[in-house]
Parts: structure tokens; C-alpha cells; sequence
């Protein structure tokens, strides 16, 4: 009888597939994504019913940046690891990616425009599962895991939502910006406002 490309099994000796296709390896990506999501709702929502709406909220931020300060001191050991730079460019690079190259989101392009550097995402799965679920509110917190790694990995810089699907927006824009003096205050404090990093800040200075 033929194997199948695929089992259940996990023993040691068990007969693996040297690949699959792309349309499967995505699908098994955006399994794993939901899951997040939907873990993601569930501490929200309780902090939320047992704080009330704001406490409960300022404390789900606050855990965001603490995960988002893990991934971004692990990416910058990565990084380091390979004997590269901590440039915002190497942010990722090789084996320091912090994110799967397919099965998050739909598409992902970058693009310049007025001489900015952006990237636009499309189709994001979590913010699909909270939209259904109609949380997106309590899911746009979650994002705030953007700028806290990228001011983990290098306090210089950050990556901030200009457009966010939770939001509303059709897609999500980000762009690579210098930090400012309060940034880092924010970053490094614990002020429940330090959620005000997530915006470009042009032409304000330090």
C-alpha cells in the first residue's frame, strides 16, 4: 500500500516528505497563526473582564512589549551571532528571521514613496480571526509588537504602523523610523503610554 505524503506519526523512525508543496506549507503556517491569534484574544479578553476595559487593556500592552522586547534581544543575538551589524537592514537576517516567509499574511511588498521606505502588508490572518471575532480592538494591541522589537533590537530605530487592518484600513503600512529621546523614555519606563512610540513623529525632533 502507498505511504501518504503526509502522517500522523511521530516517531524517531518515521518517513518524512523532503518537501511539500507551497499551497500546504502555507496552509500549515496559517493553522499555527490563528492559533496565536486566537491565544492572543483569550489573555485580552480576560485581563479585560477582570480589570475593566482600560486597566485591562494597559496591561495587555504591557505584556506586548515584553514579548516584543524578547524578540527583538533574540534577533539582535542572532544577528550579532553572525558577525553583522545591528542596521536596521540586518534585522532578520539568516537565521535571525523572527517571522515565517509565508502563511501570515497574503502578500508583502515594499515600495518608496516621497523617498520613504515602505512596506505594505496584505491579508494579514490574525487580524482576520479578530475581525470575525469582532475584537479587533483588543487584537490592534497585539501590533504594538512592531516597534518594541525593532527598539529592542537597536533603540535607535523603530518600525511603525502608518495603516493597520484592525484599524479598518484594507492593508497594513509600516515604515522604519528614527526613535526619538521620548521614545526611549517610553520603551525603557513603565508608562502605560508608551504605546505612543507606534507613529512616525516627522519633523518633531529628539
Amino acid at each position: 500500500m502507498a505511504r501518504s505524503k503526509l502522517t500522523r506519526r511521530t516517531s524517531p523512525d518515521e518517513v518524512r516528505p523532503l518537501s511539500v508543496p507551497y499551497s500546504l506549507a502555507a496552509q500549515q503556517v496559517r493553522i499555527v497563526a490563528e492559533r496565536l491569534a486566537l491565544l492572543h484574544l483569550a489573555f485580552a479578553e480576560t485581563l479585560v473582564e477582570e480589570f475593566g476595559a482600560e486597566r485591562g487593556k494597559e496591561l495587555v500592552a504591557k505584556a506586548i512589549k515584553r514579548y516584543g522586547r524578547d524578540i527583538g534581544t533574540a534577533v539582535r543575538e542572532g544577528v550579532q551571532a553572525q558577525g553583522l551589524s545591528l542596521d536596521p537592514a540586518n534585522y532578520g537576517a539568516g537565521t535571525a528571521r523572527d517571522l515565517p516567509e509565508f502563511g501570515m499574511h497574503d502578500r508583502i511588498e515594499e515600495f518608496e514613496e516621497k523617498g520613504r521606505r515602505l512596506i505594505r502588508s496584505h491579508g494579514c490572518v490574525l487580524a482576520d480571526v479578530w475581525r470575525r471575532r469582532g475584537r479587533s480592538d483588543l487584537g490592534r494591541l497585539y501590533c504594538y509588537v512592531d516597534p518594541a522589537k525593532y527598539m529592542a533590537f537597536n533603540p535607535d530605530f523603530k518600525l511603525v504602523h502608518l495603516k493597520s487592518e484592525p484599524d479598518g484600513d484594507p492593508y497594513c503600512e509600516f515604515e522604519l523610523c528614527r526613535t526619538r529621546e521620548e521614545d526611549k523614555r517610553l520603551f525603557t519606563s513603565d508608562d502605560p503610554g508608551w504605546v505612543a512610540v507606534d507613529r512616525p513623529d516627522y519633523g518633531q525632533g529628539s
